[in-house]
């Protein structure tokens, strides 16, 4: 596998940053997730935390180094970190229970698996256009599908931001599976928040990610979103990869992966460190990952 990678998140105008994304990859597989948490502070966090840190824990012990059946290895994650983030809840007798929106995919034989709850996107581009969008499980997607509402009218809806289905909460959520898609050189792929899409339009996406790398297309989008938010930005997080067939279309040493080398027990996880709110204490930070670390373990097998 060769492609060039870039990950961020930033805080917006909110008080604290609830998004978490990172992606983990061994010699012939790669996962990519993105999660939006919901619920107040130190819990929506927890709820993204926990299942970015499972799914990344789950691939480390599968991709050995492939995984049998990708869609059910995403399918069957995703509803343990659900049941990870409700028995946290249970275990610390909160009111709510923390829900977070994941949407998450894996590379595997040059083949492309996706699954996702919730709002929170994944883009595939290929030679200037949209090739697959996954579509939002909210109320708005629901009125557009039923031609209740125009594209337009959906853009600007008061209740745009209303989901009906993710991890976490007292629903059991339905895991949506896309289908599996082969990728050709030079596509490309966005996982992001409804803090980046929210504040984009397909117009710009399709210019920036069609005209320059993820290293140079994916700061210029969160900018553009920052920009649009103005002092009440959501939080913006977005992961983007460059998929490529030879290794001379790299831009950066340290966004370039080349797994034809890596050893066949070797797997690499990096998780986006600037998801930390700012001012969130020391002590607060270790017993969160305590408690993270202990929920994931129940279910991390």
């Amino acid at each position: 596998m060769k492609f060039t990678v870039y990950q961020n998140s930033r805080q917006g105008g909110r008080q604290y940053n609830q998004d978490r994304l990172g992606y983990s990859y061994s010699r012939d597989a790669l996962l990519l997730v993105v999660a939006d948490g919901m619920g107040g502070h130190l819990h929506g966090e927890i709820a993204a935390q926990i299942a970015v840190e499972l799914l990344t824990d789950l691939f480390q012990k599968k991709a050995q180094p492939v995984l049998k059946s990708p869609n059910q290895f995403l399918h069957d994650a995703l509803l343990k970190c659900h049941a990870a983030i409700s028995d946290y809840a249970s275990k610390h007798q909160l009111l709510e229970i923390p829900r977070t929106t994941v949407v998450t995919c894996v590379i595997q034989d040059g083949i492309l698996f996706w699954a996702h709850v919730g709002d929170s996107r994944l883009y595939l581009l290929r030679k200037g256009k949209i090739l697959l969008q996954t579509k939002d499980h909210s109320k708005v997607q629901k009125l557009l599908d039923s031609g209740k509402i125009s594209a337009e009218e959906a853009l600007v809806h008061p209740e745009r931001n209303k989901i009906y289905n993710c991890l976490g909460g007292n629903i059991t959520p339905e895991i949506e599976l896309g289908g599996i898609m082969a990728l050709s050189d030079n596509d490309t792929l966005l996982l992001c928040t409804d803090g980046l899409w929210g504040c984009v339009t397909e117009t710009q996406l399709i210019h920036f990610l069609s005209s320059f790398p993820v290293l140079f297309s994916v700061p210029q989008l969160m900018d553009q979103a920052e920009l649009c938010g103005g002092k009440q930005a959501d939080n913006i997080s977005a992961l983007g990869i460059n998929w490529h067939d030879a290794e001379d279309q790299f831009f950066s040493d340290n966004a370039f992966v080349s797994t034809q080398k890596l050893d066949i027990n070797t797997i690499s996880t990096h998780i986006d460190p600037s998801t930390v709110s700012a001012d969130i204490t020391d002590e607060d930070i270790e017993a969160a990952i305590a408690e993270i670390q202990a929920a994931i373990q129940k279910y991390s097998k």
